[in-house]
């Protein structure tokens, strides 16, 4: 099934390039003449991307419109602004990515590449397939418990059947067993809706790298409309710690994508789940680890370790999108609060640094961290940041 995008733009000559651009990409577009077509279409019509021209009457109006537009709730949004535009504006209208003034080619297609793989995760992660099967349900206490059969599954979440006058709420920790496998496959969700009747839905908590994985294949190999995923986005990694990453791309996921990392440096390869909490339009993003393991932190102190012993050692590292979370994250994931072991790739020796191995991680700050949780920093002045950063992690390690 095509992707589909809605684009609401006046200037003849960005319309031509968008349509060239997306028909290369195999999005079809819809092109709306004025702002109250383009507000019928989304309330009525499905689309996976929102493309507006800041400037077009009404287009602010659009692109806010989309959050409380049931069927396109999860749309990518995509706005075409001035240089001059203050980028915050744009994003607290609802935007993802950000197209530039004058439209290229060339730079059209970068940004809409990383959209389309954003897209493709986002209507992935929100499709369902019919199959009923037993689910075991632990509740917060560790006590309750239920036994309770699905109506659909997906890569997000499942719908069960409830015991009646039974309204569960917080967080439950979930059991079963995929039809065909004997993978026993476990996760933390919570109750995100009620329908009639004994219908809920139950929404995924930040499952683990591997429980997803096995899920998404499981749902390609029954899913009659399954797709190909997009080819990983490949990065420049800067900086690195025990909490985190930044990293260069010229098209960056937007903030609260949830992505997956895989890092390789000679023989060592890791996979990472992660949230971005910083995005740089043109120039990177910064990536805040999600470890549910103690065994994932120690391959990670290994991975960092490797490239403090090898300075100039490049790693290759690649990003896949897994959909973007409905609302910041107010938990500390785990990997969080632990001593930073920033390095800048490429660099001499003596610019990497190791965490310190005499006190208690947990106890430790991470200063990329804290970096990526100070929001209102404009980019020049992140990156100058990072730069003391770096520097001051050298010196001490001199």
């Amino acid at each position: 099934m095509a992707l589909k995008s809605l684009l609401l733009c006046s200037d003849e000559k960005i319309v031509r390039v968008l349509r060239r651009v997306l028909g290369d990409l195999d999005i079809e577009v819809e092109l709306c003449p004025d702002s109250d077509a383009a507000l019928r279409k989304l309330t009525r019509q499905r689309f996976e991307a929102i493309i507006v021209s800041f400037g077009d009457e009404g287009s602010s109006e659009v692109l806010r419109s989309v959050r409380t537009a049931p069927c396109n709730k999860h749309s990518i949004g995509i706005a075409i602004v001035e240089p001059e535009v203050g980028l915050k504006a744009v994003f607290d209208r609802g935007a993802h990515f950000v197209l530039y003034k004058p439209v290229s080619s060339e730079r059209a297609k970068s940004t809409f590449r990383a959209a389309r793989a954003l897209m493709k995760s986002e209507r992935r992660r929100n499709a369902r397939i019919a199959v009923e099967i037993p689910v075991a349900l632990r509740g917060p206490s560790g006590r309750a418990t239920m036994e309770v059969k699905t109506s659909d599954l997906g890569e997000g979440g499942m719908a069960v059947a409830l015991p009646k006058r039974h309204r569960p709420r917080g967080i439950w920790q979930i059991m079963f067993t995929l039809p065909g496998t004997d993978w026993p496959m476990q996760f933390s969700a919570e109750f995100a809706w009620e329908g009639s009747g004994n219908q809920a839905g139950l929404r995924f908590i930040q499952p683990s790298a591997e429980a997803t994985l096995r899920l998404r294949e499981w749902l390609k190999q029954n899913s009659p409309e399954a797709e190909q995923d997009d080819p990983p986005i490949r990065c420049r990694l800067t900086d690195l710690s025990l909490g985190g990453c930044y990293l260069e791309v010229s098209s960056p996921f937007p903030v609260h994508s949830r992505v997956t990392l895989s890092m390789k440096a000679a023989e060592a390869e890791i996979r990472v789940p992660g949230v971005v909490r910083v995005m740089h339009p043109d120039q990177g993003m910064g990536v805040e680890f999600v470890q549910a393991a103690p065994e994932q932190c120690a391959t990670l102190e290994k991975f960092i370790e490797l490239l403090t012993a090898k300075a100039a050692l490049q790693p290759e590292v690649l990003v896949q999108p897994d959909g973007i979370e409905s609302e910041p994250t107010n938990g500390e994931p785990a990997g969080a609060g632990e001593q930073s072991a920033t390095r800048e790739a490429g660099n001499t020796k003596g610019a990497t640094h190791r965490p310190a191995k005499n006190q208690p991680a947990k106890n430790q700050d991470d200063p990329l961290l804290e970096l990526f949780n100070r929001e209102s920093l404009a980019p020049e002045v992140f990156h100058e940041a990072l730069r003391q950063q770096r520097a001051k992690l050298s010196a001490a390690g001199a």
